[in-house]
């Protein structure tokens, strides 16, 4: 077929990437040290030879190091890609290029995967027929209908934490586009009646579905959970009800914008810590072959490999001009195009090493983020740590930064499983996590507390499994954490066993009636709720199939459970005095009848401390109509009987009891009834709540 003609202009150098004008389309790409460079045109997502080539000229064409040309009237549903030459001693300078390649805009709004094979493109020289395809945007009218980020109070946030896909893609969901945007729009009821207040996406920028290993690809397995980006600026196809239609960024916002109207936030989890290039062995898909010896770390003693401190084959050269401002860039459009609330940061951090690698307090990138005008108002959190070993929990750069927890997620499992000795570091974290937080200047919402997530075992499966099951993935089970801090109540997996079964759900009912008890913005996985389990398999990044997916059946099945949390979280919202945004002092402050919080063993003001037996309560003072709250916590095998304090004029009525059968574990303020003893009985490993009231 010939080749199509098409009227050219020089062009600009910014803003990179693919702008639509009345007149035509800009191109712009950023090589430092390409020799050639040439825009490669297609006649739609899965045509196999270009319908043009343009070479562009080092005179007219290159500006600085921006690579640009203009094309006139190029029609939408077109795409493109860049082939680009240089210098390719890769030893000395860490430059990869191979002009045979066609490499992905780093800027592309639009990505299709119809044609990818990870593997040609790991190989040397041409792969357009089997490559990702990048769309020239078509024009942008798309009407927000008044939207705009909800900007919520952190301290009255309820995360939720959940896969696009997989909260639809089960036979049981019954909507109209499983595994889509769409679909979640359909299931916003679900999530309204359930009280959360902002959604955390697992990856939904464009990313891999092919990077597993050998023995996991020979499975028929692929990348579910989407921690493999290449292209930072698109929406993942596979979320798209019409990928190849190039509605990405519509069928994107539609979800933002309905979700926004139902009250929800949208926290987006994101992956600027490696990219789906991997290693030496892996695929060129745009970095590598435009700014290979820029966008990552390299071995200071051989530029042809790669440093890596994610455990992903690469790492992101965070804190180099171009690439914090790549990645500043990403985030501001994000909000200012898409809406999005706020950003959770795998492998944070990452962003915190220099280019040298060494640990910065002042890294560029992680500042630049924070004091961005665009993203003054959007939420930041930290997973703040990498696979390197710079463990940052409580000591993140940045002020206003919320950080992953894993010292409360650690404490709340080691203490809910019954291990003793642990009365101190659990009220700590009961109350914020002051000694990570307050000596810095920062308060209870920078800890995000879980005690569950996509990393690890589910609710479910962390009361029922001691192991890691995950033969199915491929890798001899010697993927995935080996110490979860679980128990599985006398029996490995599931059983019959009325009185395990028994146990089981009253430790799940522990952990989230901690979790929602705490300071700090408390996070829940998907699913949790309704006792989801992934049958002991601890890493389900691969899992694309119902060992992962939302079981919608469990919602009827498991309702007991549903409704315990969905209570739970109605109970946090009504009370303010479980979500204040400063650390309590054990003072009476003003507006409240009694001191903010007081603490209690089974005796009145004794503490366990020191003790070895955990029995751990604390009153918390309320103010206005507000009432106070009596917390008591059984983490031993033996009943107990705690002293109740004096109610102030007022009664107190029992609100929770995990231990009791369903409803009566959780009971809404009509539904109790006045407490007349001085005493109660708490139950074997259980937590009750006394609310004060008139």
């Amino acid at each position: 077929m010939a080749a199509r003609q098409f009227s050219v202009k020089a062009g600009w150098r910014y803003p990179p990437g693919a702008t639509r004008t009345e007149a035509g389309v800009n191109f712009s790409v950023f090589s430092r040290h390409a020799t050639a460079v040439s825009l490669v045109l297609y006649d739609g997502p899965r045509a196999e030879a270009p319908a043009a080539v343009i070479d562009l000229s080092p005179e007219s064409n290159r500006s600085f190091f921006y690579w640009h040309v203009f094309v006139q009237d190029l029609p939408a549903g077109m795409c493109y890609a860049w082939r680009v030459d240089g210098p390719d001693n890769v030893r000395e300078s860490g430059r990869r290029f191979d002009p045979a390649k066609d490499l992905l805009d780093p800027w592309a709004r639009i990505v299709t995967h119809d044609l990818w094979d990870r593997d040609r493109a790991r190989q040397p020289g041409a792969n357009g027929t089997r490559f990702f395809r990048a769309l020239v945007p078509p024009p942008d009218t798309y009407d927000w209908e008044g939207d705009a980020p909800l900007n919520q109070a952190p301290e009255e946030a309820v995360i939720y934490e959940l896969h696009v896909g997989g909260f639809t893609r089960h036979p049981s969901s019954g909507v109209a586009h499983p595994g889509t945007f769409a679909g979640l729009v359909e299931k916003i009821p679900y999530l309204r009646e359930l009280g959360i207040t902002a959604v955390e996406l697992l990856p939904v920028m464009a990313f891999d579905e092919q990077d597993v290993p050998p023995g996991t690809a020979a499975l028929g397995l692929r990348n579910y959970w989407g921690y493999s980006t290449h292209s930072f600026f698109s929406p993942h196809p596979g979320y798209c009800v019409a990928p190849a239609a190039g509605r990405h960024a519509d069928e994107f916002r539609d979800m933002v914008k309905a979700l926004h109207r139902a009250g929800i936030a949208v926290i987006l989890d994101v992956v600027f810590n490696h990219t789906a290039e991997g290693g030496v062995d892996g695929p060129h898909i745009n970095f590598k072959g435009l700014v290979n010896e820029i966008f990552y770390h390299l071995d200071p003693h051989d530029r042809g490999r790669y440093r890596d401190f994610t455990g992903c084959g690469n790492t992101v050269n965070c804190n180099h001009p171009l690439v914090a401002r790549f990645i500043v860039e990403c985030l501001e459009y994000w909000v200012r195009e898409m809406h999005v609330d706020g950003f959770r940061f795998d492998l944070a951090s990452v962003l915190a090493r220099g280019v040298d690698g060494v640990p910065d307090p002042l890294a560029p990138v992680i500042w630049g983020i924070e004091l961005s005008d665009t993203l003054a108002r959007t939420g930041l959190i930290a997973e703040a740590w990498d696979a390197g070993g710079l463990y940052q929990v409580g000591a993140f750069p940045g002020l206003r930064w919320a950080e992953w927890n894993g010292r409360y997620r650690d404490v709340v499992r080691r203490f809910v499983r019954g291990e003793q000795g642990l009365g101190g570091e659990l009220a700590t974290c009961l109350c914020g996590s002051s000694d990570l937080y307050e000596a810095s200047g920062r308060l209870p919402i920078n800890s995000v507390n879980f005690v569950t997530c996509h990393d690890g075992f589910t609710l479910n499966d962390l009361v029922t499994y001691n192991q890691k099951h995950n033969l199915a993935n491929g890798e001899g089970n010697r993927d995935g954490c080996n110490e979860n801090l679980s128990w599985n109540c006398g029996v490995e997996g599931e059983s019959d066993d009325p009185e395990i079964r028994a146990l089981r759900r009253r430790q799940a009912r522990n952990l989230i009636a901690i979790l929602l008890l705490s300071h700090g913005l408390p996070m829940l996985c998907a699913g949790d709720e309704v006792l989801r389990t992934q049958r002991g398999n601890n890493n389900c990044y691969c899992q694309d199939n119902e060992l992962s997916w939302f079981d919608w059946s469990l919602v009827e099945k498991n309702n007991d459970m549903l409704r315990f949390v969905r209570e739970m979280i109605r109970f946090r919202k009504r009370h303010p005095c479980l979500m204040r945004r400063h650390f309590m002092r054990g003072t009476r402050q003003p507006g409240l009848r009694r001191p903010d919080i007081v603490w209690h063993g089974a005796e009145l003001e004794r503490p366990p401390w020191v003790a070895a037996n955990d029995i751990l309560a604390y009153t918390l003072g309320g103010g206005g109509r507000e009432e106070d709250l009596h917390v008591a916590m059984n983490n031993t095998s033996r009943p107990c009987a705690v002293a109740l304090p004096p109610a102030s004029g007022r009664k107190w009525h029992l609100a929770i009891d995990t231990a009791a059968a369903p409803p009566a574990d959780i009971l809404p303020p009509a539904a109790q009834r006045p407490f007349t003893g001085r005493r109660a009985r708490l139950a074997p490993m259980s937590v009750v709540v006394f609310e004060s009231r008139a």
